[in-house]
């Protein structure tokens, strides 16, 4: 599977549970969401403004792009949080199972493993993230990350997410 088929199997609706467990303190969290991811076509205004901000021309780069809504709560002493952002997943020409991935905030490069395994690393002065995703089966996907910040804390997590429907794809 390359990134692209990867991101394609994503589109649905999700129901998704997260356990986080701090490294420093030990304290564990767990939340629940409902997640929806929907394919967009390259000529989605959204779409277009979020590769202009990266300086890439959406038609002359094969790309997908997702847009991921999520309703959930994260822990169940938090508030609710509801929320939606856009990726373009965007492979390298010469070495298609490497990239990039467009958001409005950081810096997002993938590596999509010869396993099926795809793994989204974020970077800045602040943060290291590191997320693995794979799918036991069409419907079963399931995440692991670790996340290192700048002030030493440290956080493990890992999501189950079950889809609920599927979403069809918008036409170009």
């Amino acid at each position: 599977m390359d990134v692209i088929e990867f991101f394609e199997l994503s589109a649905g609706k999700w129901f998704s549970q997260r356990t986080v467990h701090n490294l420093n303190s030990g304290e564990l969290q767990a939340g629940k969401s409902d997640l929806k991811i929907e394919i967009l076509t390259a000529s989605d205004a959204a779409v277009v403004k979020l590769c202009q901000q990266h300086s890439i021309n959406p038609a002359s780069t094969k790309l997908t792009s997702v847009r991921i809504s999520w309703d959930g709560i994260p822990d169940r002493t938090e508030a609710k949080q509801i929320g939606s952002t856009i990726l373009a997943i965007v492979p390298n020409p010469d070495n298609p199972s490497v990239g990039q991935v467009l958001q409005d905030k950081g810096n997002t490069r993938y590596v999509m493993g010869g396993d099926d395994v795809l793994t989204l690393i974020t970077e800045s002065d602040t943060i290291h993230a590191e997320e693995r995703l794979w799918y036991l089966i069409p419907n079963l996907r399931l995440r692991t990350s670790v996340v290192k910040q700048a002030n030493g804390t440290e956080q493990a997590s890992f999501c189950s997410e079950i889809r609920m429907g599927v979403i069809a794809k918008i036409p170009d």
